[in-house]
């Protein structure tokens, strides 16, 4: 009975990736950002700038810059959401609260249209917040659900189970923006039906986990006169604190920080660049997506059986370096569609197994009771949010005007991320937290 109870948990716990994965591939990977660029042209003075709230940007860089504010609000407000699932004990609503708040703003961006740039970056910001909460607390079902000899399995499939789920919608709108004419419908409504298909796709599959999931564990106590807020702040605080006794987590993280800022940075940009620097049409680079999906599908699995032959860690720091010679790749020889298509394919080998084997590695140097608390500090910089590089990114694309620069630019990340990785010993790190317990 244990076992079969087990069993659907996790089957629920995959099927939040399959809805959620929506919003990566069909929003942020491919449709929003080549659209909202072409929203903040169409408003942009002769010198291509735009001024939301006053400040001149080139209107190339919106998107990368939308995508770090979203970051930035991600590190004020993770770590509180992170506290209040765990200090409630109630992860499932907050699971439940963020993934349909999401999914409305997701939904709401098919209003879009004309000049509106400014609106669709609020939605979006509203979106990627709410996406990287709920991935915190999706995170942190991962060690009560999977004990450390299963996690590198259970993470791994949950990696490629968001795949499926991402690839087929991505496959179902790649069918209605390729036959739009036919049905009646111009580019943009097609692109506004898909924004907001993600939405719908979110909300509706996020149901199963919702029935799965359970909350384990009873609610901390509150100190005298305390109030609700400020015990969480307290529980925050304590949390950052304690990350110094946990020194393989936290020198973890920053490698984290470093190597998975720059993937993040190359999946959500990839497309800006096919679209604006080799003008690849939007049918083509939809394809090249749902293509990454599927491959990446059997990459992050085949990566669950490289772990097992040369751990994995050492599984990660081998991906790390074929990311950097796949940036070499992109500078040096990315001018057609076909060379497009290939730099995709490598980058699907590797993308999924690079980051649930992270997931893994981090779940296994962390305190239990505590994961929820812990992820939101993880996700600064875990599925579909970074920061410093779209920053560094849009900066050398405002200044240079050369996309390739910029790509080039993130090899520094990747290369700082593989150096502090190196020094992480996991072995260290888990009996730390077995004599903390």
């Amino acid at each position: 009975m244990m076992v079969e109870r087990s069993t659907r948990e996790r089957r629920g716990w995959y099927m939040y990736d399959f809805a959620q994965s929506a919003f990566s591939t069909t929003v942020v990977t491919l449709f929003l950002g080549p659209y909202l660029t072409s929203l903040a042209k169409s408003a942009a003075d002769a010198q291509g700038m735009i001024y939301p709230l006053g400040i001149k940007v080139n209107a190339l860089s919106y998107w990368s810059y939308l995508i770090s504010l979203s970051v930035i609000l991600q590190v004020l407000f993770l770590p509180l959401i992170g506290a209040v699932a765990d200090f409630g004990r109630r992860k499932k609503q907050a699971l439940g609260a963020t993934a349909y708040l999401g999914a409305a703003a997701t939904i709401a961006m098919f209003e879009l249209h004309g000049s509106e740039y400014l609106l669709g970056g609020a939605l979006f910001l509203i979106a990627n917040v709410t996406f990287g909460a709920g991935v915190v607390i999706y995170n942190s079902f991962l060690p009560e659900i999977a004990p450390i000899e299963d996690r590198d399995a259970v993470s791994s499939q949950g990696w490629a189970t968001g795949y499926v789920g991402g690839g087929t919608l991505l496959a179902l709108n790649l069918l209605l923006y390729l036959n739009a004419a036919r049905l009646g419908l111009s580019d943009e409504m097609a692109v506004r039906i898909s924004l907001a298909s993600a939405g719908m796709w979110w909300a509706v599959f996020t149901i199963i986990p919702m029935m799965r999931l359970r909350n384990r564990g009873a609610a901390l106590p509150l100190a005298p006169g305390e109030s609700a807020v400020m015990a969480v702040l307290r529980l925050l605080k304590r949390t950052l604190g304690e990350l110094r006794g946990f020194p393989q987590a936290l020198t973890f993280m920053i490698a984290f920080l470093l190597y998975n800022d720059a993937i993040q940075t190359v999946v959500t940009l990839a497309t800006q660049f096919g679209h604006d620097e080799l003008k690849i049409p939007l049918s083509q680079l939809t394809l090249a997506i749902l293509m990454v999906q599927f491959i990446a599908f059997f990459g992050a699995l085949s990566f669950k059986w490289l772990a097992g032959k040369i751990t994995a860690k050492r599984a990660v720091e081998f991906s790390l370096l074929i990311w950097t010679l796949v940036l070499v790749y992109i500078y040096l020889e990315v001018k057609t569609t076909l060379q497009f298509f290939v730099m995709a394919g490598v980058v699907a080998i590797i993308l999924g197994g690079s980051q649930a084997l992270s997931r893994s590695l981090f779940a296994q140097l962390i305190p239990k009771m505590k994961e929820a608390q812990y992820f939101s500090i993880y996700e600064v910089s875990d599925k579909g949010t970074s920061w410093m590089c779209p920053l560094f990114f849009g900066l050398a694309l405002q200044f240079t005007r050369s996309y390739r620069l910029a790509i080039l630019s993130l090899i520094l990340f990747f290369a700082l991320g593989l150096l502090v990785l190196r020094r992480v010993d996991v072995g260290r790190g888990e009996r730390d937290v077995a004599e903390k317990a």
